[in-house]
């Protein structure tokens, strides 16, 4: 074990695009574990849109604070433990942050076999992670899908988009992604197995969605707002659901200013729609159904997940720079 832990701190409030210079990158003494407490070795970081909105303000989690090391979901294993729940060795997940070791008292850490024997770190923090679960009680719960209506997913290519698209085609919906660029729309159709995808980089959005569903979008599940989720309003079917997740179009703005509006709004009244935002941590004790469902469909070959993996502590804070710079395919990990 090193005697050393890098980790990084936030040094101030972003404003604008990620710069370096908004975190520290110090070196500290390996912490101690006490009484009840264990150490862990940090292996992969998870990197999640969200992480961008904990650095600026309160939401439905307490913004990061400066001084503090920089929040992100993780996997590791502990190497000292003084907790025999989690003895040495045991490979575990939780909010470790940007960092080589993390001491905890077990509250809020879990086993990552607790999810079923043989998951690997990066499914952990993937499929199995909030990622998955994101799309499962996201599609599932707050779009209420049929059998035979189309889905309209934003950010296709990305972590949670990409399963969302499958769990429709999987319960025998239409799935139509919007991703930017050739090789992640090819991606999306070819091994994603969507029906369609188009490229926002060279397609007219709201023409092709039109095309691609002439009578209409029964369920959007939307990622990235702005004129992507403008151009979803404006060809909703009747009774539509419009799952708001995320809308990372508008993560880096440093002023409202430059935030995109939607004009379509009416859309919604018109066709008797409702849209509907969520937050996965509120479906917590729901978890364990979520993640034997998607075992399942994986086990069927129904589902696949693609992952990022960048390397290096050091890389941080330019790993979480890929997720607003269109430079992710699938779920982006950091391994240490």
């Amino acid at each position: 074990m090193a005697d050393v832990n890098r980790r990084w701190l936030l040094a101030q409030r972003p404003s604008g695009n990620l710069k370096d210079s908004d975190f520290a990158f110090v070196r500290e003494a390996v912490p101690v574990p006490g009484d009840g407490e264990f150490l862990v070795k940090v292996t992969h970081l998870s990197f999640d849109p969200t992480q961008r909105g904990w650095l600026q303000a309160d939401s439905y989690l307490p913004a990061v604070k400066i001084g503090e090391v920089v929040r992100a979901g993780a996997a590791g294993e502990v190497v000292v433990s003084n907790n025999p729940k989690f003895p040495v060795g045991t490979k575990v997940q939780g909010a470790f942050g940007w960092q080589d070791y993390c001491i905890t008292d077990g509250k809020g850490f879990w086993p990552t076999a607790a999810l079923f024997p043989g998951v690997t770190p990066e499914q952990a923090l993937g499929i199995f992670g909030t990622t998955g679960l994101t799309a499962y009680f996201g599609l599932l719960d707050v779009g209420q899908p049929k059998a035979g209506e189309v889905v309209l997913i934003s950010g296709a290519a990305g972590a949670t988009g990409s399963i969302v698209g499958q769990i429709a085609k999987a319960i025998g919906c239409t799935a139509i992604g919007i991703a930017g660029g050739k090789a992640k729309c090819d991606w999306v159709t070819g091994t994603a197995g969507f029906d369609a995808c188009i490229d926002y980089k060279s397609e007219p959005v709201a023409q092709r969605i039109r095309q691609l569903a002439p009578k209409g979008v029964n369920v959007v599940f939307e990622n990235v707002g702005g004129e992507i989720l403008d151009a979803a309003l404006g060809n909703l079917a009747m009774h539509a659901r419009v799952v708001l997740c995320g809308g990372i179009s508008s993560y880096n703005a440093a002023s409202a200013d430059e935030i995109v509006g939607i004009k379509n709004y009416m859309a919604i009244t018109v066709n008797r729609a409702r849209m509907e935002g969520f937050i996965v941590l509120d479906y917590a004790p729901r978890f364990g159904e979520g993640v034997q469902a998607l075992a399942k469909w994986m086990a069927e070959g129904k589902i696949t997940s693609a992952e990022d993996i960048q390397h290096g502590l050091e890389n941080a804070p330019s790993t979480l720079r890929r997720l607003f710079e269109g430079k992710n395919f699938g779920k982006q990990l950091l391994a240490l």
